[in-house]
């Protein structure tokens, strides 16, 4: 394979080209890759480049966080988990030859777990988990008010993380009941808001009046109380993690995960399929019946538990 037809050629703007074609060689000559494998680790690899761009991450500072917003990215656009576990064995490979070439101290994908290969989504929390986590928040902490919104936010309008942390107070139609989303593509959507979401709302608004925020964030929905800017999602991805371990909850749990409860519960309830759809603003009505899977789990539980042939004895 000469230079000129690379695989990897087209990533030169988004990474140093001068390691990208020792990455080859040491796919091509050590790995034994044949062309075709070659091409399907530089589109992998190509994912993860491009949205550490357009992120600002570092690929050589990466963190772990960085790579599960990263799945998490892929998933929602309704990359199946096994494409996905594909692209992250991809994205292992490179650190691992980064580490090798002593281009970074530690591989950050080392921790970095594969989906669930045969399960269409990752873990779904019950409504007691929930209510779970929403305790675990410590009411002396500063920013206890704040993260109770951030959680009744997440899980009752089933927002993406991105969509949560780009939220403005201009987005809100709290007295209306409904939330203005500019999700994927720029497309704007409706969403419901409970009650209980927008009773933690008012209530964060109450301590964000007190909060001298910095120019061009005034309208941010959430903010960070130290650095008085829009709350990032990594920010996000912090205070969920560490709630779920406060609240001894052991299932692999992110923003996502609140999303995935929102539609699933939904759908427990009874709630037509197209409304789900619109509401998470899936373009696919395909991309929302993956969530069916998880109800049938439930159908089974009832049938195992009421039908009277499949009562035991």
């Amino acid at each position: 394979m000469t230079r000129t037809q690379s695989p990897f050629a087209a990533m030169a703007t988004l990474f140093d080209a001068a390691l990208l074609r020792r990455y080859e060689a040491y796919l091509r000559l050590e790995r034994s890759f044949t062309p075709a494998t070659l091409a399907a680790y530089a589109d992998d690899l190509g994912k993860w480049l491009r949205w550490a761009n357009q992120q600002g991450v570092g690929v050589r500072n990466a963190e772990l966080s960085h790579f599960h917003q990263f799945a998490a990215t892929l998933h929602d656009a309704g990359l199946s988990p096994r494409s996905l576990a594909r692209v992250l064995a991809g994205v292992r490979c490179f650190y691992g030859f980064l580490l090798l070439e002593r281009e970074v101290k530690a591989d950050p994908t080392e921790l970095l777990e594969n989906p669930n290969i045969g399960e269409h989504l990752p873990d779904v929390l019950t409504v007691d988990e929930i209510d779970r986590i929403v305790a675990a928040i410590d009411p002396e902490k500063p920013e206890a008010v704040r993260d109770r919104a951030i959680i009744e936010t997440l899980y009752g309008c089933g927002l993406r993380v991105s969509e949560l942390c780009a939220l403005s107070l201009s987005d809100l139609f709290l007295d209306d009941g409904y939330v203005s989303v500019m999700g994927k593509g720029r497309k704007q959507r409706l969403v419901p808001i409970s009650d209980v979401a927008t009773r933690a709302l008012m209530a964060w608004f109450e301590e964000r009046a007190q909060i001298e925020i910095k120019a061009g964030h005034e309208d941010r929905v959430f903010v960070s109380l130290r650095r008085r800017t829009g709350l990032s999602r990594i920010t996000v991805f912090h205070v969920i993690k560490e709630l779920a371990k406060a609240a001894g909850i052991a299932k692999t749990i992110s923003p996502h995960t609140f999303r995935h409860s929102f539609a699933t519960h939904l759908l427990q309830g009874g709630a037509n399929l197209r409304a789900i759809q619109e509401m998470l603003g899936h373009e696919s009505i395909g991309t929302t019946e993956m969530y069916m899977h998880l109800d049938r789990t439930t159908i089974r539980e009832e049938l195992l538990l009421h039908h009277p042939r499949y009562k035991t004895p």
